[in-house]
């Protein structure tokens, strides 16, 4: 733990939890859509069903998900940009108590039809944990290189993309995989202390059992 720990980030509040840990949620769901989305629907869990529009979570929800930080002033009028872009975004509360208190939903469409579900938990300090990507439980924070994975359950594709990153003397931090059923699909959550290069992306996509790449720089 560090200062910045205790103290929380540098932000538009009022609450860290409840704004900087929600912009950063709702950030990482965007970059994993990866198009400009069209509608999203929110939900707020815990604490948040009573408080998300008097701490702002709300707007905090709208400026990450037009890719604002924690920091930025537009954050307060996120929704008149929303409102600007036609972009449809309704919200609601639902009971995810099995994840901690300070939990929201999002789930999103691109203008292509694609579609992501994210739950993310705000943790305090700004802090966040991704729990869940459309069906995977997962488990990351965002605050390493991330490259997110979709692929198919079988054997030897773990050590295909461990060999393909250390090739380009990439460090693993950590390495984590998530299955919905064995011989099903599952997802690798890969942190590394490096940044990840579009070669290493492109040479892994071209593995016909791994599904479209994902790659998170740490978002602040």
């Amino acid at each position: 733990m560090n200062i910045f720990d205790i103290i929380g980030p540098i932000m538009i509040g009022p609450s860290s939890s409840h704004t900087a840990g929600v912009v950063r949620i709702a950030k990482i769901t965007s970059k994993l859509l990866g198009e400009t989305i069209v509608k999203a629907k929110v939900y707020f869990s815990g604490s948040f069903t009573t408080t998300y529009k008097g701490h702002g979570s709300d707007k905090a929800v709208m400026g990450g998900l037009l890719g604002y930080n924690a920091d930025d002033i537009r954050i307060r009028d996120s929704k008149n940009e929303f409102i600007k872009r036609k972009t449809d975004i309704s919200f609601d509360t639902e009971d995810l108590s099995e994840y901690h208190p300070n939990t929201v939903k999002i789930e999103v469409t691109g203008e292509s039809g694609k579609r992501i579900s994210v739950i993310g938990c705000s943790v305090g300090g700004g802090s966040i944990l991704i729990r869940r990507i459309n069906q995977y439980e997962v488990q990351f924070d965002a605050t390493y290189n991330t490259l997110i994975i979709p692929h198919n359950d079988i054997s030897g594709l773990i050590a295909f993309v461990a060999r393909v990153i250390a090739e380009h003397q990439i460090n693993i931090a950590n390495m984590k995989v998530f299955r919905s059923e064995r011989g099903g699909k599952a997802i690798m959550i890969i942190e590394t202390d490096q940044l990840i290069g579009k070669e290493i992306i492109n040479q892994l996509q071209s593995n016909s059992n791994i599904f479209e790449i994902t790659y998170l720089e740490p978002i602040e």
